[in-house]
């Protein structure tokens, strides 16, 4: 543990920053597999679900929380999912 008093504050503030990001992460993954879900069993909200997730997505790669990429990436591999499904 560190022993001057900025490093314990920032200890702490770096704990609860970590907290926060695992929740919304974890919260980010369960939406994307929700939406996967209506996708795969044509629900009628699944294009809404598919909007609020890529929405989602591109505002957790703006905070930090994943990189550009890995948002673009998820994004494109729902949109190619929902389009093959609305073929099928």
């Amino acid at each position: 543990m560190a022993n001057i008093k900025s490093s314990i504050k920032r200890a702490k503030s770096n704990q609860a920053r970590a907290m926060v990001n695992k929740r919304k992460k974890s919260a980010l993954r369960t939406q994307i597999k929700k939406t996967v879900l209506a996708i795969e069993s044509a629900a009628d909200n699944a294009g809404e679900m598919l909007r609020k997730t890529q929405a989602d997505l591109d505002r957790a790669a703006t905070n930090g929380l994943i990189s550009k990429n890995t948002a673009a990436r998820r994004k494109s591999r729902l949109a190619r999912l929902a389009n093959v499904s609305r073929e099928a």
